[in-house]
């Protein structure tokens, strides 16, 4: 049975029966229709025990939440309960507070089921003036630090969702460090944690506490994030659609098992392979002839490659252009302008991608390859490495974003050595370590095609991504909706999905960074309908901050009209590649 009483200094606690059951996915079911009965308990507990208090404002509950324990019950999947740490209202003019509005800010954290394993840390933010909406924000790289969620959505307008009366919550996926550290990957229930159950824990006590707060559940729950956090949202869709009514998924790390391998794969071509590594002068050389070739191919001499599909088509000159062998440098030449075989081939492991010749989960075999000729730059801060020696433990700067991620990747998840060294680990040839590989497919990975459910309720999806992006490769995205379109067809997918592919836009920068209300189009979506189009973006880059341009839905891309101020959208159009 379940209860209310009073904790230590006044405090609530739910009490209830702890799960039993030992196995992760053995208790899901019973755990299901436990907080099914629980939800169901706690809304009738709510009501009755709030009675005349029910009109309360937001600022005298607030401080009810501190040190109150939620019981297993509430969250679907097995844990041992939550414990509320922190319950503290932020005034609308203290100091910090950007959201226009007084606030209930909750930290909690949720126990794992073994001592072993680090508790999943949360925070919660429960505005005054509630919209009656919810919104779970992902994270980035292997997360690790708690996401706020008080902040403004990147790339979208300077209003935060909180501001806008969403109650917003965001977790740390179970471990404790910053976005490059894997070695949680030693731990199979953090692991279980990072890969999708602390989606399913964190929203379950939140919406426990929002009901709580507010008298009833949210009208509508979203789900918003970009890279881990864009696998995040293919994973909440795939294996928990009754749970949300949106999500906006950008730079979707949803093959996450392909693209640390081609990490592995890069590395390899740059630290393992004599004269492979190509140095930050010569990428930038790769990148300016590039746009020599392609930039003008949409009509506008902008710094954006927008019309990739043709630019694809001058490739091969492109790369002739590039190689030393076969001409005479000029007086003002140096080797960096121009690259050798082995340099070339290393280029040519990140186009071509990964083929593998076994099977990951979902009959996944490999990883699309990236735009490198069609303007990628890869001498960033995410590209490849900017100095030719590998470090002990790779970093992102010194050895590239994609060989660092990769490196922690084999040693910690599949080979589970820290010593490890994974320039001697083959992905093509995995050996004793290949059901390894496939069980962290299914684990980690968000390329399941089956969103029937989640279509069926009504469910919408955006996806924003760049074309020039150097860490989610934008074709593995693309390959994903067309593998929607073939399982659905075209206009089952176009009811509930939304992909925009950003001409110029890198990981987070690029020569052209879009700021637009995603998050206001998915809502107009979800609640009246209103199928995006077309939008609208104003670029933040420091460059060229305040020019716009339109995002065509794919395979849509902007077109100059010929007439009219290039930096303005209404001087584009959508065109067919």
């Amino acid at each position: 049975m379940m209860g209310r009483s009073r904790g230590v200094g006044g405090a609530w606690t739910w009490r209830g029966r702890a799960s039993a059951e030992g196995s992760l996915f053995g208790a899901m079911l019973g755990s299901l229709l436990r907080a099914t009965l629980a939800i169901a308990c706690l809304a009738l507990a709510t009501q009755t025990a709030l009675g005349a208090q029910k009109e309360a404002p937001l600022s005298m509950r607030c401080a009810e939440f501190a040190g109150a324990v939620l019981p297993a019950e509430v969250i679907a999947l097995p844990t041992a309960g939550a414990q509320i740490e922190s319950a503290t209202m932020i005034g609308a003019t203290a100091p910090g507070n950007q959201q226009g509005g007084e606030y209930c800010r909750i930290t909690g954290r949720i126990k794992a089921l073994k001592a072993s394993t680090p508790d999943i840390r949360f925070d919660l933010n429960l505005p005054r003036h509630w919209n009656g909406r919810a919104l779970q924000v992902g994270g980035g790289g292997y997360n690790g630090v708690v996401v706020s969620g008080t902040g403004v959505m990147p790339f979208s307008p300077d209003r935060a969702p909180l501001a806008q009366g969403y109650a917003t919550f965001g977790d740390d996926s179970g471990h404790v460090g910053d976005s490059s550290l894997a070695v949680f990957g030693l731990v199979d229930e953090a692991v279980t944690n990072f890969g999708y159950a602390h989606l399913k824990k964190t929203h379950d006590a939140a919406l426990a506490l929002i009901a709580r707060a507010y008298g009833r559940p949210p009208q509508r729950m979203y789900f918003a994030g970009g890279s881990t956090g864009g696998r995040e949202g293919y994973t909440v869709m795939q294996r928990f659609p009754d749970d949300y009514d949106g999500v906006i998924a950008n730079s979707p790390a949803l093959n996450f098992s392909g693209v640390r391998l081609i990490g592995v794969k890069v590395g390899q071509a740059e630290y393992a392979t004599p004269g492979g590594f190509v140095p930050p002068v010569a990428l930038q050389h790769v990148y300016q002839r590039t746009l020599a070739v392609c930039d003008g191919l949409d009509g506008a001499t902008d710094g954006i490659v927008s019309d990739v599909a043709a630019c694809r088509t001058h490739e091969a000159e492109i790369v002739e252009s590039l190689r030393c062998a076969g001409r005479a440098l000029s007086p003002d030449e140096s080797r960096d302008t121009c690259l050798t075989e082995t340099q070339l081939a290393t280029l040519m492991v990140l186009r071509d991608g990964l083929s593998l010749p076994y099977k990951l989960a979902w009959d996944v075999s490999g990883y699309r390859g990236y735009n490198v000729f069609q303007g990628t730059q890869l001498a960033g801060s995410l590209g490849l490495g900017h100095q030719a020696q590998r470090l002990a433990e790779p970093k992102f700067f010194a050895n590239g974003y994609l060989f660092a991620q990769g490196d922690g990747y084999v040693r910690y998840f599949v080979v589970r050595d820290a010593d490890f060294d994974s320039l001697r680990f083959d992905p093509l040839h995995p050996g004793k370590y290949r059901a390894q590989l496939i069980a962290l497919s299914q684990t980690i990975g968000a390329m399941n095609t089956d969103l029937g459910r989640y279509m069926a309720r009504g469910g919408k999806l955006i996806t924003l991504q760049g074309l020039a992006d150097e860490v989610i490769s934008p074709n593995q995205t693309i390959a994903y909706r067309q593998a929607l379109v073939e399982r659905y067809g075209v206009d089952e997918v176009n009811r509930f999905m939304r992909l925009y592919m950003v001409p110029g836009f890198q990981h987070g920068s690029g020569a052209f960074v879009p700021s637009v209300d995603l998050l206001g189009a998915l809502d107009n979506w979800v609640t009246r309908g209103a199928s995006p189009e077309t939008l609208i973006a104003t670029d933040i880059a420091a460059a060229t901050n305040g020019r716009s341009r339109p995002l065509c839905r794919y395979p849509l891309f902007p077109q100059y009209t010929g007439k009219g101020n290039v930096n303005l959208a209404s001087s584009f159009v959508c065109k067919e590649p």
